[in-house]
C-alpha cells in the first residue's frame, strides 16, 4: 500500500534520520523491538499511516524547557526558596494540600532538596518539571519530576492577563517576571492562583542527556512531544506544523498538567535560557497528524 506521508508538506524535507533516533529511544515501550534502518524514512512510510488529530480550530502548540538555575543546598540570605522532594503519603486520587496550604503552613520543611534565588524561578521550574541546578560550590544538580499534590493546574500567566496586566499575545515567562520583580508583596499570592505542586527527585543523568520524560527515557531537544495519552498514545510518531518552530517529524514521549485535549501538544526545546526563551514564544494553532501502526 502506497503511503500517504509524503502527502505532508514539508515531509519530504525533514531529517527523519534525527525522527528515527527519537522514536527508537521509547520504540520498546511501544511495541518494538529494537530496530535499526538505512533508510527512515522508508521505515516510517512502510510502518505507519497518517491520522489528523487537529482540535476544533487546529492543533494548539506551546513550547517546554529544562531550565538552569544557580542553587545551594543549604538556606541562605541569597537562596530562600525551596524544590521539595515528594513527603509521601500522598494518596493518587484524592487531593493533597494545596500550594496555598504549603505555604502557609511551611509543610514541606525537612523536603528540600535544593535552594533558589527567587520564588518565581522556583514556581516555573515546577511548570516545567525538571531542572539543572548550578550550585555555589561548583557542583551541578539534576532534578526530574516526582509526582504531584493532586490538585488541578491553572495558569498564573492568564490570571494576569484576566488583571488586565498584559493582553494574551503579550504574556510570557519574562513578562511574568518582570511583574513579579515590581510587585514582590504580591509574587505569593499569584502562584497560589495555581493550586498544583510539583516534587522533584535528584537524577543522575550525563550533562548531555535530557530530562527523562512521562515514559522513563531521555526527552530529545526539538523531537519530543508532550500531549494527553487518552488521546495520542506514547511513544506515537506525530507529525506538526507549528508555526514559528516547523514543520516535522515529532515523538509522543511526554505528558503535562496543562496538556489536555483533542489537538494539543507541547514542544520540548532543549536546556537552558535560550531554549527558555524559545520554548516561552512558542503558542499558536498549528497541524498535528499522529502516525498510526499499520495492521
Amino acid at each position: 500500500m502506497a503511503s500517504k506521508l509524503h502527502n505532508l508538506p514539508g515531509w519530504d524535507r525533514d531529517d527523519h534520520a534525527a525522527a528515527w533516533a527519537a522514536f527508537c529511544i521509547t520504540a520498546d515501550l511501544f511495541g518494538f523491538a529494537p530496530v535499526q534502518t538505512d533508510d527512515p524514512r522508508a521505515a516510517f512510510e512502510t510502518l505507519f499511516e497518517p491520522v489528523e488529530i487537529d482540535g476544533e480550530n487546529g492543533a494548539h502548540f506551546t513550547g517546554y524547557y529544562e531550565p538552569e538555575l544557580t542553587g545551594a543546598r543549604m538556606k541562605s540570605a541569597r537562596f530562600t526558596h525551596a524544590l521539595y522532594a515528594n513527603p509521601g503519603g500522598i494518596e493518587p486520587d484524592q487531593p493533597w494540600f494545596s500550594r496555598a496550604d504549603i505555604a502557609a503552613g511551611d509543610l514541606l520543611a525537612g523536603h528540600e532538596l535544593v535552594w533558589v534565588e527567587d520564588a518565581i524561578e522556583a514556581f516555573l521550574a515546577q511548570v516545567q518539571g525538571s531542572v539543572r541546578i548550578k550550585l555555589d560550590d561548583g557542583q551541578s544538580l539534576r532534578l526530574g519530576y516526582d509526582g504531584k499534590n493532586g490538585h488541578p493546574y491553572r495558569s498564573i500567566g492568564a490570571q494576569l492577563v484576566a488583571q488586565g496586566v498584559a493582553p494574551v499575545a503579550e504574556m510570557t515567562p519574562d513578562r511574568i517576571r518582570d511583574w513579579c520583580k515590581a510587585h514582590p508583596e504580591q509574587v505569593q499570592d499569584l502562584l497560589n492562583h495555581n493550586p498544583s505542586f510539583v516534587f522533584f527527585r535528584t537524577l543522575d543523568l550525563p550533562d548531555d542527556m535530557g530530562p527523562p520524560g512521562a515514559m522513563g527515557r531521555p526527552v530529545t531537544p526539538g523531537r519530543t512531544l508532550a500531549v494527553d495519552p487518552e488521546i495520542v498514545p506514547l511513544g506515537s510518531p506525530v507529525w506538526i506544523d507549528c508555526p514559528g518552530f516547523g514543520a516535522r517529524l515529532m515523538v509522543a514521549q511526554d505528558i503535562g498538567s496543562a496538556i489536555k485535549g483533542t489537538g494539543r501538544g507541547d514542544i520540548f526545546i532543549g536546556s537552558g535560557l535560550q531554549a527558555g526563551e524559545r520554548a516561552g514564544a512558542i503558542n499558536t494553532l498549528g497541524r498535528m497528524v499522529v502516525l498510526r501502526r499499520r495492521a
